[in-house]
This record gives structure tokens, C-alpha cells and sequence, in this order.
């Protein structure tokens, strides 16, 4: 058994897409829509494989409840392996210049990763990890 994907609602989708797809060399599929329901949705892939991203929004559904600097039950995060300790250090520090909002620094972590923490620009925490 592996984890074949996980999926999170967004508001805008075109954003969200071109963000993976810009600072994690993510690839989209076809844009799928269910003009009945209002649905759209993309699965991104990455390059070295492994569980793929779906991207999902829909007129209705509520914003999160969830605090994304806070700890709560439920998913905290997503971690993404850019392969080196160089490239989680250089990411991070162009997704800082970009603007997105780094929560945790570079650094090593006591289970032996070597990680930051930055937030996706709807609030998603996601480890940048080596």
C-alpha cells in the first residue's frame, strides 16, 4: 500500500496551480470540471514521483477553521523533498524574497531532516525538507 494522493480545497485554483508548479517543478493534468456541481480540480505530479497533489475548489465550500501557525488535531502538513540541504536554504529564501511567509527557519530537525517550514499562499504549511 502507498498514499496514491492527498487533496485540499483552494479558492483560486489558477494560483495555487502555478505556485507548485513554479517553486516545486510540479506538472498539472488537464483541468477537470463538473460544470453540475461547480467543481474544479488539477493533480499535480512531481518529478520524482510519489503521492500526487489534487487541487480542488468549489462555489460553497467554508473557509478552514484551522490556525496554520497553531497546533490542532487533524493534518498539519505536507512535507516536499527538494533533494539538498543547498536547495531547501536557496527555496526557501526566493519564496521569502516572493513573499510567502517562512514559520520556521532552515534547519535540522531532532528526527534527523533538515527542513523549513513555509506556508503556501492559502495558509497551507508545507516542510520544505533535503
Amino acid at each position: 500500500m502507498h498514499i496514491e494522493h492527498l487533496a485540499i480545497w483552494v479558492r483560486d485554483l489558477e494560483r495555487m496551480r502555478t505556485f507548485y508548479e513554479t517553486y516545486f517543478a510540479a506538472t498539472a493534468n488537464k483541468k477537470y470540471v463538473n460544470g453540475a456541481k461547480g467543481f474544479s480540480s488539477y493533480f499535480l505530479s512531481f518529478p520524482r514521483g510519489g503521492p500526487r497533489l489534487e487541487l480542488m475548489q468549489m462555489p460553497g465550500i467554508p473557509d478552514t477553521k484551522n490556525d496554520a501557525l497553531a497546533q490542532f488535531s487533524g493534518l498539519i502538513h505536507f512535507a516536499v523533498s527538494v533533494g539538498t540541504e543547498a536547495t531547501v536554504d536557496a527555496l526557501t529564501e526566493r519564496l521569502r524574497a516572493d513573499g510567502l511567509v517562512v514559520v520556521g527557519e532552515p534547519r535540522r530537525t531532532g528526527d534527523g531532516y533538515y527542513e523549513s517550514v513555509i506556508l503556501d499562499p492559502e495558509g497551507n504549511r508545507i516542510e520544505v525538507t533535503a
